[in-house]
Formats: structure tokens, sequence, C-alpha cells
């Protein structure tokens, strides 16, 4: 039975900006444990799921060769990187709450979601490291309400199909490739386009082809049914000619005195019989 989980078609409101902004101005004036303590407040902060902003600040990117590297590091791994990613490398970040890691876990399953729209539990047991299919369901109900995925738990095949995810950050130098994966997606385009206008135009030729040997048959019937009409009409004054031509002088027929001529009369035989006498 599947479960429907798809809490809206709308898409996340810009309030998750807003609070992204609000952040942002606190990191702008902040040094030291204030700043460190910031980035602890934006990684806690349940309607903030990007971070991109926050990490281009000059404060925030003097910390990535620094003493508090780890909080930096931290903080690109909420924008770029995934659960896994964390628990196989924990030394190189801060030290995670509950609220820190559900999250984390929540962008894992976004970044899985703009892969592919249909997960499979298997896939996000295994990304997650959760080994239990009710605390996974729990995750992703979580995730749906936090509004950054739209989508359906279906539990007898045991796929999360997913309608919607939202975007997460651009990690540095990722624009060339987005770039030329739209080329090449504009290349494609181009060379189906091309291929339609070649198959439009054999299409158009074949057409006029057709239409011309069309016309040529339907004229040459009209001169067919014109030739067979014409003898026809020969033959008809044939056959007069013969019916009402010349007497004795012509070939052999007969005029018309001679056919409208009555018949002579025969005399009777036996009144003009010879009569023989005997005589004894």
């Amino acid at each position: 039975m599947a479960q429907d989980m798809l809490l809206g078609n709308e898409e996340p409101s810009t309030s998750k900006e807003t609070f992204l902004q609000q952040f942002c101005v606190l990191a702008k004036n902040a040094t030291g444990d204030a700043l460190l303590d910031v980035i602890k407040q934006v990684l806690d902060a349940p309607n903030v799921f990007v971070f991109g902003e926050l990490l281009a600040e000059p404060n925030v990117a003097e910390l990535k060769d620094g003493p508090d590297a780890k909080y930096y590091n931290t903080l690109n791994l909420f924008a770029y990187g995934t659960y896994k990613q964390f628990r196989a490398q924990q030394q190189d970040y801060i030290e995670l709450t509950p609220a820190m890691q559900k999250k984390l876990q929540h962008l894992t399953i976004v970044s899985l979601a703009i892969k592919t729209k249909s997960i499979p539990y298997a896939v996000l047991l295994n990304e997650l490291e959760i080994d239990n299919v009710r605390h996974l369901e729990d995750i992703i109900i979580e995730a749906i309400y936090a509004d950054i995925i739209h989508g359906k738990l279906f539990q007898n095949t045991r796929i999360l199909e997913v309608d919607y995810a939202q975007g997460r950050d651009i990690p540095p130098g990722y624009t060339g490739k987005i770039v030329e994966t739209l080329q090449a997606w504009v290349n494609s385009c181009d060379g189906v386009s091309n291929c339609i206008d070649m198959q439009i135009k054999y299409a158009n030729t074949e057409k006029a082809k057709r239409l011309y040997n069309k016309e040529r048959i339907e004229q040459e019937l009209i001169n067919l049914k014109k030739v067979l009409k014409s003898q026809a009409s020969d033959s008809d004054e044939s056959m007069q000619i013969d019916t009402h031509g010349p007497g004795p002088s012509g070939s052999g027929g007969m005029n018309q005195q001679e056919l409208r001529k009555k018949p002579t009369k025969m005399k009777n035989p036996r009144s003009g019989a010879v009569g023989l006498k005997f005589s004894k």
C-alpha cells in the first residue's frame, strides 16, 4: 500500500532565503567565537538548507586555513556533501548535534532526489547508514514536512517516488560542467532539428513526385478516353456507309428500287397444264 506524502505542489517559500540572509548579516560583523557561534546556529536552524552565500563571506572563508578549519569544513559539508562523507571522515568536522545530523541526512536525500526520481529504500538505508526501515520512513516524512522534497512512499515496493526536490548549492568550479552539459544538450537539439528538417524536405519531395505522377496518369487517362471515343465514332460512320451504299454498280449492294420491287406473281401450274387425249 502506498502512502502519499505529497504535501503540495507549491515550491518552498522565500522565507528560507530570508533566514539565510539574517545569518549572513550576523556573520559579516562577527569574529572569533561569535563567528563560530553563528556557524553553529545556521547548521542547527531548521529552515536553512543552502549555505553558499554564507561560505562566500570573507571572514568565513578565512577559517579555511586557520585553527578553526573544522567549522569551515562542516559548513562546506552541509553545502555540498552527504551524510556518508561525514561518517567516513568525522575527524575533519565539528561534532554534530542530533538536529545537525538529521538535517545532513535530509540534505543527502535531496542530493539523491536530484539524481533520480525513484529511490529504492536499499540506497537510502546505505547512504543514511540506517538499519531500520521505520526509522528511514520517519526521516523521509520529516524531509517532506520540511518542504525540501515532495513525494510518495511505496511501502510494498520499498521505493521513494520524488515529485519535487529543492536544489542544493553549486560547488565551486562546477559551473563549467553545467555549461558543458547544457551545450551538449543544445548540440543534441540542433542535431535533432536538422534531422527533422531533412525528413521534412524528403517528405515534401516525395509528395511533389506523387502529385506529378498522379496528374500525369490522370492526363493519360483523359487522352486515352479521347482516342477510344474517336475510334468508336469512326466505326459508327463506317457501318452507316456499308448500309446505305450504291446499287448493283457498287460493291454488290441492292438499291432501294430493287428492294421495294414487288415479287412476280406466279401462275397456277394447273391452269397451264397441257391436256393429253387418249383414244381407244
